[in-house]
């Protein structure tokens, strides 16, 4: 064999299965398609600006992030907690009164959080923060979002001008029918941490993951092929064909039926767009949600903007600020023009964006798996004889996830290694 272990896919999942394995002393051979590692979690510099494919943030509250991942190294810029909620009334901004007591009795205050609302956001929520969630086979009693958050009687001004907007945003779905047990463990995430983003952006976390490793990933390897042999695996490439006693498949959702007889999971996607703004804008730290239209929600093409150079100081060259646009592809305005999200952002941050620059333009059309309920936390990984599965579509649909599946597939890998 030319290699204990193949693992296709430098994302997170296969970076965090191929260090798993090396640190338990096997030879692993990692194939990534691309020219760098990440897999989704990429970040393009263009012209000084930092623009990652897709907005994504980093939040150290993860377990796996706390465990395996040196967040004091990535230097971490934090967002505000809170958020920028646009009505047709006007803007106001909602913070943790906790983290912004500043901003407390404003919040506390504002037509947005009627006491009600809290009261059913206490109630929806609260059992899940005051408890790690344990990773089982299927979540029990799980629903539909939106069901979930019915049936807390959360049905007013805070649900409809901010959980909703910001949680599609989130989740790159705005149907609300992901897996409630599922969006709990996120919200619970998101109450315990503050997000940011790495000073040299997001792909700063799969090259810190990368840097750990003992041998070089093959970039530009695309694997073509892959067959079970009666001892091992063949992973036949452009140019090559790599042997091993056992192949982790890490590759994005959407290959997954190319290399296995596994089908591809339904996903969820969005755009994002980054652009040079010509002067400051007033969002200050905080992201902000369109609750403008008819029964609240986006009454344009964008469901959440942030001015990231405000956050993120080193996301633009010095004096330049950089503010990025989200749209969901699950709508059908997900693919608006640039002139359409232009017009839309003039509208959010009530200024001309007549000379806004476009620096860049992603459409991810994979960004998280669908996960509707039941929620099923643990996937079966084991594909075949000498095959393993792995990907935030085996756990749950976040950095989290990917980091957790990679893991555990490196210490199935490792196991079955042990036995001969």
């Amino acid at each position: 064999m030319d290699t204990d272990v193949i693992v296709i896919g430098a994302g997170l999942a296969g970076l965090q299965c191929a260090r798993r394995l090396q640190s338990r002393g096997h030879d692993v051979t990692v194939l990534e398609a691309g020219d760098a590692v990440g897999g989704r979690v990429r970040t393009d510099l263009i012209d000084g600006f930092r623009c990652d494919r897709g907005f994504q943030v980093l939040n150290p509250a993860y377990p796996a992030v706390r465990e395996w991942i040196d967040v004091s190294a990535l230097k971490m810029q934090k967002f505000g907690v809170g958020a920028v909620v646009n009505t047709a009334e006007g803007t106001s901004t909602l913070a943790h009164p906790l983290r912004h007591p500043d901003r407390a009795l404003a919040t506390l205050r504002s037509k947005h959080v009627p006491v009600s609302d809290v009261l059913a956001l206490i109630r929806w929520i609260g059992p899940a923060l005051l408890r790690e969630p344990r990773a089982g086979k299927t979540a029990p009693h799980d629903q539909m979002l939106s069901t979930s958050l019915d049936r807390a009687g959360l049905t007013g001004r805070l649900r409809r001008d901010l959980l909703d907007t910001f949680l599609a945003g989130v989740l790159a779905d705005s149907s609300g029918g992901k897996s409630a047990h599922y969006v709990r463990q996120l919200v619970r995430w998101f109450a315990l941490g503050v997000p940011g983003l790495p000073q040299s952006g997001m792909q700063a976390l799969p090259e810190q993951m990368f840097g750990s490793l003992t041998d070089p990933v093959r970039l530009n390897t695309p694997a073509r092929k892959l067959k079970e042999t009666a001892d091992g695996v063949e992973v036949t490439t452009d140019n090559e064909v790599f042997r091993s006693r056992l192949v982790v498949v890490a590759v994005g959702p959407q290959h997954v039926a190319e290399l296995t007889d596994q089908p591809s999971p339904k996903t969820h996607g969005l755009t994002t767009w980054w652009f040079r703004a010509s002067e400051p804008l007033e969002a200050g730290k905080f992201l902000m949600l369109d609750a403008a239209g008819d029964g609240g929600g986006p009454a344009g093409p964008v469901w959440n903007t942030a001015v990231i150079s405000e956050a993120a100081p080193s996301y633009a060259p010095s004096g330049e600020h950089l503010v990025q646009a989200t749209t969901l592809l699950d709508r059908p305005d997900g693919l608006a023009e640039e002139s359409a999200v232009k017009r839309d952002l003039a509208r959010l941050y009530r200024t001309s964006t007549t000379d806004w620059e476009v620096i860049t333009h992603h459409v991810v059309p994979h960004t998280l798996p669908a996960q509707p309920p039941p929620l099923i936390e643990r996937r079966q990984q084991r594909i075949g004889d000498h095959t393993l599965l792995a990907g935030d579509h085996r756990d749950t649909g976040s950095i989290q996830g990917a980091l957790v599946s990679g893991d555990r597939a490196a210490r199935s890998a490792t196991e079955f290694l042990a036995r001969g």
